[in-house]
Parts: C-alpha cells; sequence; structure tokens
C-alpha cells in the first residue's frame, strides 16, 4: 500500500512509518518544517513539507494522489496554547479529511485521544480541555463522512517504554497506559483490517497480541 501519513514527524508517526517500511509499504509523512525531513527518510518514509495550518484542500490533496490509505497523526502538541489545539488537532484534521475525499483516498484512519467524547471533568486544565474538546469535534466531523472508510483509535496515556505487543483493543477499555511502540503496530494492523471500518476503539496496554486483538474486534 501506498499509505500517507499527516504529522509525519510526530513520536507515534515515525513509528508507524518504521514499521509500515519495514513490510514494504510506501509511506510518506507530512512535515511542516524542511529540518524535520532526515527523520522521515531515516525511518523509511517519504518527507513531504507542507503546513496543514496554511494549506488549502487541494494543496493536500496533491499529496494524497495514488495513495491507499490516510493517517492522521497530526497535533499541536505540548507547550501550545488553546488556538493551535483549534487550528491543528481540530481543523488540520478536517481539513485533512477534506483532502482524502478530494482525492479519492477512502481508508481513513486518525489518531484521537481517549476521553475525546465527553466533556472534561469540572479542574481539567484549560488548555487540555481544549485539546480533548479539539479531538471530540475533528472526530465527530470524520465520523459524519460517507465518503471515507474511517477508524478511529483512542489511545490512553501514552508512555515511551518498549512495547509489549500485548494490549487491550476495544470500545472501551477503562483508562490505562500504553506505549507509543503499541500504539503503532495497531494502526499499521488496523489499515489491515477492513472491518475495523466505522469503529471508534480504545486502546491500552493488556494481555493479548496486536493482530489477535484486531481480529477479535473485527469480528465483533
Amino acid at each position: 500500500m501506498r499509505i500517507v501519513i499527516a504529522g509525519g514527524h510526530g513520536q507515534i508517526a515515525l513509528r508507524l512509518e518504521r514499521l509500515l517500511a519495514g513490510r514494504g509499504d510506501e509511506v510518506a509523512g507530512i512535515i511542516r518544517r524542511p529540518e524535520q525531513a532526515g527523520d522521515l527518510l531515516s525511518a523509511g518514509a517519504e518527507p513531504v513539507v507542507c503546513d496543514l495550518e496554511t494549506a488549502t484542500v487541494a494543496d493536500i490533496a496533491r499529496h494524497l494522489e495514488g495513495a491507499d490509505a490516510a493517517v492522521f497523526a497530526a497535533g499541536a502538541g505540548p507547550g501550545s496554547g488553546i488556538d493551535r489545539k483549534e487550528s491543528v488537532d481540530r481543523g488540520a484534521a478536517s481539513l485533512f479529511a477534506d483532502a482524502a475525499e478530494a482525492a479519492g483516498v477512502r481508508r481513513f484512519v486518525v489518531v484521537s485521544s481517549m476521553g475525546a467524547d465527553t466533556e472534561p471533568p469540572a479542574g481539567t486544565d484549560e488548555v487540555f480541555a481544549a485539546y480533548l474538546r479539539a479531538k471530540g469535534a475533528a472526530d465527530a466531523d470524520v465520523r459524519a463522512r460517507s465518503g471515507l472508510d474511517w477508524t478511529i483509535l483512542r489511545p490512553g496515556r501514552l508512555t515511551d517504554d518498549p512495547g509489549t505487543g500485548l494490549v487491550r483493543l476495544a470500545e472501551s477499555t477503562g483508562r490505562d497506559a500504553i506505549p507509543r511502540d503499541d500504539v503503532a503496530a495497531v494502526l499499521a494492523a488496523l489499515l489491515d483490517e477492513p472491518r475495523t471500518i466505522g469503529r471508534t476503539l480504545e486502546l491500552i496496554s493488556g494481555g493479548t497480541p496486536v493482530d489477535e486483538a484486531v481480529r477479535a474486534v473485527a469480528a465483533d
């Protein structure tokens, strides 16, 4: 497959690029800064410089032409304020979905966040609350599109611990942590499993091997 990843320099995206390239897929990662290109090349991915906060649908659609799947893994990141949660975590996700539809790329996988469907509890940090609301709005937008074969993945608290390959994947898992390595492995497996289309899934560490967990949820 040819797979285009928005947010190609993110920590999950770089891991996913290595996995996909390693199994023989053609991978392109959309990045904002040219100096990030070397890291993508090292991961086996083609770097594509395109700022999702200023690009048009047509700009992005050109990069998606001929792709078999698109993955939205972009985010404003730590240290960003409320405005960028709106412009990246919500706005860029919708823009990327528009571009996928324009380019005829139906398979669309989103890296979201656990808790994005509910109003943040009282006392939640205002920037984090804005992030969750932005993610929830972006997910709702994607789920309303009949032109996309979407899957939304909502990992728990992300860690840089080595992946174990053992996860819990379900519509509701409860809250826990998950290594970024294992998130990337699940994303790669979801891209291969059309029976997960139209599903919003939560992901935490567990006791089931990744491929088995994806097959099980696909069969539900």
